[in-house]
């Protein structure tokens, strides 16, 4: 996934609100832009922080800037870690249509945002004449508090629980259902739940995965010019 334009180098003052950050860019300006991160963003928030923002021309939007990436160092260097979760649909479906996810190859159509389940959207649907239905749920990963190891949810999930929920049903259903964990960071080798987080997402994802549920990670690197899906990393139970 390539942006528009190369995103621009500034320094973070603070977050807050959830969806709103001041940053200082390299000018020396102060601006306010959006945060598109609903999570605690653990680790990533801390405040003279180097970010990279996107910037708009559309003049409808109240904030110009986007955040999209933070450097973060666990003491082995500044690495560039995706926060912007409206990327990762959009990152898995290119990759699944460039055939990078040999799991995932060989279904005609691809389609994104489909109604199913309770209420819900999948994030992508596969569909083919031989294999069937894939349901695929795709969640954004940028926690990493050991070196080498992403973890997600940086918070509870009630959200998450139900959409684990929702792909086991899929699969007694008589359907295939991948639950895709995309890591925005080059330097994870390794990837587990942060069940000390949220407990209960650590359950519903044991169950998903005894029904049939097939969990994935793969990772991206990132530059400011864009982000570049992987390669696929091995997922542990802990630490």
């Amino acid at each position: 996934m390539q942006f528009p334009t190369p995103l621009l180098r500034g320094r973070l003052i603070k977050r807050y609100k959830r969806f709103l950050a001041d940053v200082e860019l390299e000018s020396g300006e102060t601006i306010t832009c959006s945060c598109p991160n609903t999570g605690s963003m653990k680790g990533l928030v801390e405040p003279g922080s180097a970010v990279w923002l996107s910037e708009s021309d559309n003049p409808t939007r109240k904030y110009r800037y986007t955040w999209e990436m933070v450097e973060h160092d666990l003491g082995k260097g500044a690495v560039m870690t995706g926060v912007n979760t409206n990327h990762p649909n959009k990152i898995v479906a290119e990759a699944i249509e460039a055939g990078q996810i040999a799991s995932l190859k060989g279904y005609e159509v691809l389609r994104r945002e489909v109604k199913y389940g309770k209420n819900s959207r999948i994030d992508i649907l596969l569909e083919s004449a031989s294999k069937g239905l894939c349901y695929v749920e795709v969640k954004n990963v940028h926690m990493m508090r050991k070196s080498g190891l992403a973890e997600f949810p940086d918070s509870v999930t009630a959200r998450g629980t139900k959409h684990l929920g929702e792909l086991a049903d899929m699969v007694r259903d008589g359907h295939r259902a991948v639950m895709m964990y995309l890591i925005q960071r080059g330097d994870a080798t390794r990837f587990s739940l942060a069940r000390d987080i949220d407990p209960v997402y650590g359950e519903a994802f044991d169950l998903a995965i005894a029904t049939g549920v097939e969990p994935l990670a793969y990772r991206c690197q990132l530059t400011a010019e864009g982000i570049a899906f992987d390669k696929k990393v091995k997922i542990v139970d802990a630490p």
